[in-house]
């Protein structure tokens, strides 16, 4: 009997409309959307009332250090800048963390630039195919002028060769410059790492140099070993 009843055809439900002459007002309101709207406005009205029953019973003497380290930006409460979030030791952990990984990849680009400079070295003494038929045209190839020399070598190699050639000094002039980036800001991190060192110290100033440089140059006082 249940599948026969569910065969038959029913009416669809349909909700009430809102009417024509009040469609300026939206959609019309059911049941359900009164229900949700009272639920939230009861909410608003229980979590005020707690509010004020605080300010009510607040001590005067209270405090605690969300007082200071709170601000309010337009209306909202939000918290200050933790200064002091981590220690010594988690800070210099973190810069040898940092350094570790510049120190790698300056190690990387290194091994790079050595392989690209040796494949063009190869490329660049390279021995001619050159054959002369009399002392005079062997001499010419043998002489060590510089323009004779890139003549013959850029009338035999061909241009797609000359392009890639060009590209790769390219690159290794921009792996160097990468390196040289790196190895300044290795140089700077591990000075902050041996500043955060204990012990006293003071920055040199120039006439206490022997060799004047624009890096700062700091001398720690000598202390007795146990």
């Amino acid at each position: 009997m249940k599948s026969l009843k569910n065969a038959v055809p029913t009416r669809p439900y349909k909700e009430r409309a809102q009417l024509h002459s009040r469609k300026n007002f939206g959609l019309f309101e059911k049941q359900k959307d009164y229900v949700e709207w009272a639920k939230a406005y009861h909410k608003e009205e229980a979590t005020l009332d707690k509010l004020k029953q605080k300010a009510v019973f607040r001590h005067p003497d209270e405090f605690y250090f969300k007082m200071i380290r709170m601000r309010t930006v337009d209306g909202i409460h939000r918290p200050g800048r933790l200064v002091n979030k981590y220690t010594a030791q988690q800070l210099l952990l973190m810069k040898t963390q940092g350094a570790g990984y510049i120190l790698h990849k300056m190690q990387i680009e290194e091994r790079k630039i050595e392989r690209l400079t040796a494949t063009l070295h190869s490329l660049d003494n390279e021995p001619s195919n050159d054959f002369a038929e009399d002392r005079d045209e062997a001499d010419e190839i043998q002489s060590p002028s510089p323009e004779g020399r890139l003549v013959a070598l850029s009338e035999a190699v061909p241009n797609s060769i000359k392009r890639k050639t060009t590209a790769s000094y390219k690159e290794l002039e921009a792996r160097r410059s990468r390196v040289w980036e790196l190895e300044k800001l290795y140089r700077d991190i591990r000075l902050q790492q041996e500043l955060r060192k204990m012990g006293r110290k003071r920055k040199l100033w120039e006439d206490e140099l022997s060799n004047p440089t624009s890096n700062p140059v700091y001398k720690w006082r000598a202390e007795r070993k146990r």
